[in-house]
């Protein structure tokens, strides 16, 4: 087993191919990502309406 294996990684290399051996692109293998929390937004405070001035 070795740069001739297609099922190894060094064999994946050699024929320049991708697969469970060696997965293509993202992060690394095996690193599970951590669950991203959904963005809470705060309300914005509520605006008094301005009194009218009567003179």
């Amino acid at each position: 087993m070795g740069r001739g294996d297609r099922k190894t990684k060094k064999g994946k290399i050699a024929i320049r191919s991708y697969g469970n051996a060696r997965p293509h692109g993202g992060a690394a293998v095996g690193a599970a990502k951590p669950a991203a929390k959904p963005a809470v937004k705060k309300a914005a405070p509520a605006k008094k309406a301005a009194a009218k001035k009567t003179a």
